[in-house]
């Protein structure tokens, strides 16, 4: 799909925002200013910032037990009796997550708002008598706690008559009006690449086909939406504002770049390899998002109670998503009741804790570093421990070994390394190594590819007083703003694998 006007747009917007933003903030240095690299919006550094988010699916499927229901679903069934709205927000933020999406319509066409343009929504259920809406319940709740709220409106539709016909998408943005211009700010809208097929629509059973690359006129629905919705994040294979990172395990390749060519994907059928890893060619910043649920399912289902991911698990995806530059999506589905399940809620819990003890406490904070390659005075590799994306050490691409050295106050252990560069000037790491001095030798304990806003590697038990990080190869002058070691947390490992 060619994204012709807003593709244009976006580069025109790049370019502003490096001569008025980004320029006078290194106008002091040359190479700054010529390094040929995608730059993030501001809205996506944001985004990316948040590291960890969550999806909530609940909807008619929660009560038929379905995935995906064929629209053919009487609204009455929809009542949670216990519907808790700020339980998911509370259990969300204490997790650490920074953000929630509902689906405030999936396949099935049902919708969680009272929306003027279908019968099949809440407006006909028995909950609330029929005048609740949960999608003002769900961005209210968000608030509160200290969330930011996203929703997902899924393209495809098996209960509208009108589905695969041009009417439709005359509809789609009419609920995409609704949503978008009464429920305050929405900070991301999710397009789902699942798009035609079997389906109930308008009461009969059939199959319908679209053409992905021409049906939805993405060009305009987009454009729709940012005038709705200035600063918001749109999600697709393609984008413009994040990217499904190709898998449904929550894992983004261990080379992953935070650019690909959005404009020649097809949202719902593009690569998902070239998804996985990004494109270090690509002229769009599109950040992958690592989409998994912490059950087997997306929806809520019973049977499923005793299948819950594990701490371990969860740890893993953890490592493979933030860890490798890329944000994570956690999908927590609401039971019939309107709750998030006691067992999933603990094991949410003890996620986060996992990942505030492991990390908040920099175990090379207190290191002296140096090194012979250092753009400019102001660019120090100390720089490098702050925790702050905005100061970094600068080296030069040119030379031969772009290297610093860092000196521990007394001998760590260690078994995790974390690295980060400053995306505000674009992602440029291609290849890099870490290495320790053990037993009066440097040894290589952690390599990689690409690094993005924030890569983790886990080494094994490392013990040392030296440190140095080689960036073996790059795009433009390297510019890490983050090297940090840990130890992993040992938490109660009881309640984390049962």
């Amino acid at each position: 799909m060619q994204y012709t006007y807003i593709g244009f747009m976006k580069k025109m917007i790049r370019l502003l925002l490096f001569v008025f933003v980004m320029l006078p903030a290194c106008r002091n240095d040359r190479a700054f200013i010529q390094a040929d690299v995608i730059i993030p919006s501001p809205q996506q550094i944001a985004y990316r910032q948040m590291e960890f988010i969550g999806f909530i699916h609940f909807s008619i499927n929660t009560f038929t037990g379905k995935e995906w229901g064929l629209g053919d679903e009487s609204s009455e069934l929809f009542n949670p009796t216990r519907l808790d709205v700020e339980q998911w927000c509370s259990i969300a933020r204490d997790a650490g997550m920074k953000q929630l999406i509902l689906t405030a319509k999936h396949h099935d066409g049902f919708c969680l708002w009272p929306s003027a343009y279908t019968e099949h929504s809440v407006k006909n259920s028995t909950w609330r008598n029929g005048q609740g809406d949960l999608v003002r319940e769900f961005t209210d709740a968000c608030r509160k706690y200290g969330l930011k709220a996203g929703l997902y409106l899924s393209p495809w539709d098996r209960n509208h008559a009108d589905y695969g016909k041009p009417g439709y998408v005359g509809y789609y943005r009419q609920q995409l009006r609704e949503l978008l211009s009464n429920y305050g700010k929405i900070a991301e809208i999710w397009f789902d690449g699942a798009n035609g097929g079997y389906g109930y629509y308008g009461g009969t059973y059939e199959t319908r086909h679209i053409d992905r690359e021409t049906y939805y006129d993405w060009d305009n629905t987009f454009e729709l939406v940012y005038s709705l919705q200035p600063d918001i994040i749109i999600f697709s294979d393609a984008g413009p504002g994040c990217r499904w990172i190709g898998n449904e395990q929550g894992l983004a390749g261990k080379t992953n770049w935070s650019t690909i060519k959005g404009d020649s994907l097809t949202i719902g059928a593009s690569s998902q390899e070239y998804l996985n890893c990004g494109d270090p060619e690509g002229d769009d910043w599109i950040v992958g998002e690592c989409d998994v649920s912490i059950r087997p399912g997306w929806f809520y289902h019973q049977e499923h109670d005793d299948q819950v991911k594990t701490l371990n698990e969860l740890k893993e995806i953890y490592y493979g998503s933030v860890g490798r530059n890329a944000v994570l999506l956690l999908n927590i589905p609401p039971n019939k009741q309107g709750l998030i399940h006691e067992t999933d809620s603990a094991r949410l819990i003890q996620f986060g804790a996992f990942i505030r003890n492991t990390f908040e406490h920099n175990l090379a904070g207190d290191a002296s570093a140096s090194s012979e390659n250092i753009l400019a005075p102001k660019y120090h590799p100390n720089a490098m421990l702050d925790q702050n994306m905005n100061t970094f050490w600068a080296g030069r691409k040119g030379l031969a070994s772009s290297s610093a050295e860092l000196w521990l106050p007394d001998e760590r252990s260690f078994d995790l390394i974390m690295l980060g560069e400053n995306i505000s000037f674009g992602q440029r790491v291609e290849r890099f190594n870490v290495e320790a001095y053990i037993n009066g030798e440097w040894s290589v304990v952690a390599s990689g590819t690409t690094i993005g806003y924030k890569r983790i590697l886990f080494t094994g038990t490392v013990k040392t007083t030296r440190l140095r990080i080689n960036i073996l190869k790059a795009k433009a002058d390297p510019l890490i703003s983050t090297f940090g070691i840990y130890t992993e947390a040992n938490l109660n490992q009881n309640n984390g694998n049962t």
